[in-house]
């Protein structure tokens, strides 16, 4: 319950924080769901010419974008350090966070928010909804797929951006790894060979993020519930891990400061 408190504490801060530039916050909010919009518009172009592809059609295509953008938007709105969390460690900014009695990996990545990622959150349920899957049923797996892209999205990255501690500055490798993610989570699996969708479940799993969790809600299987709760929780305890043990290398950088 310590930590419990202590989460929503630091998210009310983060809103706290925001609200105090309320314009430029919901300017973020409001362009980021203009962009996804537009974003999506491909796939409009795309269906009206054909109806659909190997099973998936335009309302399975609002369902998968629905699921991820709304992965997206909870892990940047509420972790947000979970994208900077490269720079943290180059820059010796961990300092802080290891000078309090707190989960260090859980303050530094709840410690940020992420404006925009409201709108993405926004979006993806308005996505969801929109989809002809809003069923009770649907809104229950829906809530499930999401959980676990959250879950993918932050472990994912964690341990990539872990590796600053053995590799220095693995800042430009964190962003290769973050948009070929977010690009791949965006497009069905069905649409690669038998390589490509292996790479897809394990190295890059831009596939547990979207196209499981959109197959899980349109129909419920065990293999897919399967596949996303293993693999949440696999990405979940290793990005764990990996970040505890890079902390035994890590070297301070004199940053002891006052961060809100």
């Amino acid at each position: 319950m310590r930590q419990v408190k202590f989460i929503l504490a630091l998210w009310k801060a983060n809103i706290q924080a925001a609200m105090e530039f309320r314009a430029a916050f919901f300017t973020q909010v409001i362009f980021m769901m203009i962009n996804n919009g537009v974003y999506f518009i491909f796939w409009v172009l795309y269906f009206d010419k054909f109806n659909a592809v190997r099973g998936w059609d335009i309302n399975t295509m609002m369902l998968l974008f629905g699921i991820a953008a709304s992965a997206w938007g909870i892990g940047a709105f509420f972790f947000g350090n979970f994208i900077s969390l490269a720079e943290v460690i180059v820059g010796g900014r961990l300092d802080y966070y290891l000078s309090l009695p707190r989960p260090v990996l859980l303050h530094v990545l709840a410690s940020k928010s992420i404006g925009s990622g409201m709108g993405d959150l926004i979006y993806g349920i308005g996505s969801f909804m929109l989809s002809g899957y809003f069923t009770p049923d649907g809104t229950l797996r829906f809530l499930l797929g999401v959980f676990a892209g959250v879950c993918i999205f932050i472990g994912f990255l964690v341990i990539v951006q872990s590796l600053s501690f053995w590799l220095g500055n693995t800042v430009a490798l964190s962003q290769f790894a973050l948009s070929a993610l977010l690009t791949f989570s965006l497009y069905p699996s069905v649409l690669f060979d038998a390589t490509t969708k292996f790479i897809l479940l394990t190295i890059i799993p831009a596939a547990l993020i979207g196209t499981i969790p959109a197959e899980f809600v349109r129909e419920f299987s065990w293999q897919s519930a399967i596949q996303m709760v293993s693999g949440s929780l696999v990405f979940l305890f290793l990005s764990i891990f990996i970040f505890k043990l890079g902390l035994k290398r890590y070297e301070s950088g004199s940053a002891i400061q006052v961060e809100v």
